[in-house]
């Protein structure tokens, strides 16, 4: 009996996990399937597949400048979070300090605040700076995020590091900086390429801070969100399937890279 229940509890769970994740993936389904379609309105069954609307998509000039912006911001912005982040993260697990554990949870201040709030705020602050609305304004607002993001990889990987590679480093007569170079940097490079390719897909479709920070400055999802506004054209849905299967690729790649290292 109490393993006839225990069957019904575990089917009935595994039931409730797949109409969760039909819930998330199958709008993702439809719009790849979408993408195919070579009628111009939305409708199904499909008539007949094409491969027209990418065309569409690769010949639309604002479309094609405001991905190019996107990746540029992505790369930028995710390269400034590593050089502060991984630097960050050692000084925080090698000294004690006053405050320490209260730093720790600013860091993650901007992955718990609303996106929104984080714009205002941030659009505020830049102003009284003298900085406008701009793609340097747009560069910053990422940095700050993507920073709580390789910072909180990067420091759970020092903490699990062999202090004793360390000690043995300094024996045999290396500095400090020929320790870090040498010996901690390959050991935690997993942790930091993929905290990176995590940062540089979440820049990619990010919209609240960018929507109060860039000005006339159009990225990838404030342009589609312009698009739409009259409803779906069929080249978003082209563009849309594209970034989802580069960004499904980098996940992948990165989730990969921490579970070798580990």
């Amino acid at each position: 009996m109490f393993w006839r229940k225990w069957d019904i509890s575990t089917a009935l769970l595994r039931l409730f996990s797949f109409g969760v994740l039909a819930f998330l993936y199958l709008p993702l389904g439809i719009v790849i399937l979408y993408s195919f379609n070579g009628d111009t309105v939305n409708s199904f069954p499909i008539r007949q597949f094409s491969l027209k609307w990418y065309q569409v998509m690769a010949e639309n000039k604002a479309l094609m400048q405001s991905l190019l912006h996107s990746v540029t911001v992505a790369v930028i912005s995710t390269s400034i979070a590593a050089l502060l982040a991984v630097p960050g993260a050692f000084a925080v697990d090698r000294f004690q300090f006053i405050g320490k554990k209260v730093f720790e949870r600013i860091v993650l201040l901007p992955l718990i605040l609303p996106g929104i709030l984080t714009g205002v705020a941030m659009l505020s602050f830049f102003q009284e700076i003298g900085i406008q609305q701009s793609m340097l304004a747009v560069v910053l607002g990422h940095s700050t995020f993507l920073i709580a993001i390789i910072f909180t990889q990067v420091y759970a990987r020092l903490k699990k590091l062999d202090r004793t590679i360390e000690e043995a480093s300094a024996d045999l007569g290396a500095t400090r900086f020929q320790t870090f170079y040498h010996v901690i940097l390959p050991n935690i490079k997993t942790a930091i390429i993929g905290s990176a390719l995590l940062s540089f897909t979440l820049s990619l479709d990010e919209i609240p801070v960018t929507f109060f920070l860039n000005g006339v400055y159009s990225t990838l999802p404030i342009q589609i969100w312009g698009m739409t506004r009259n409803g779906i054209t069929p080249e978003v849905n082209a563009i849309s399937t594209l970034i989802f299967l580069f960004s499904l690729v980098l996940i992948v790649f990165s989730l990969r890279l921490n579970k070798r290292e580990e």
